[in-house]
């Protein structure tokens, strides 16, 4: 990946849907070019998936898991990443090991997700911190 790549996904992370023509001006190269570039990073996976960042009035939060040290982290978020309301699972260093980003509609769902995951046999502990605002960078 050279700097080429990283500009192109630098705007495709404030808005996925920037056309080619326009990303291709933004970088001073040809559409062709540009089109080629996102196909490569897709196919190599650098680009996993293309999402919509929303406001919807929803409550957001960071669930802070931590598992048992003789547990597969890996099973654990491929689990939690299919439950409703997950925007995504990491995998973290640090005090806890795995954080879920959520949007629920309310504080119940939250508390909802919070309970369900401290119901899961591998989990030791939980930590959660509301998003009170976020940025695009």
């Amino acid at each position: 990946m050279d700097n080429l790549d990283r500009d192109i996904l630098d705007i495709l992370r404030r808005d996925a849907r920037t056309p080619y023509t326009e990303i291709a001006a933004e970088v001073g190269t040809s559409e062709g070019t540009v089109r080629n570039r996102v196909d490569r990073l897709v196919k190599d996976g650098v680009i996993e998936r293309f999402t919509v960042a929303t406001r919807t009035g929803n409550v957001k939060a960071m669930i802070e898991v931590g598992v048992d040290v003789s547990v597969d982290t890996s099973e654990v978020s491929e689990r939690m990443a299919e439950w409703h309301d997950v925007d995504f699972v990491w995998q973290v260093s640090g005090e806890e090991d795995l954080v879920l980003i959520v949007d629920a509609a309310d504080t119940r769902g939250i508390n909802d997700l919070i309970t369900r995951a401290r119901e899961q046999d591998e989990v030791v502990s939980t930590k959660t911190r509301l998003i009170l605002d976020e940025r695009l960078g």
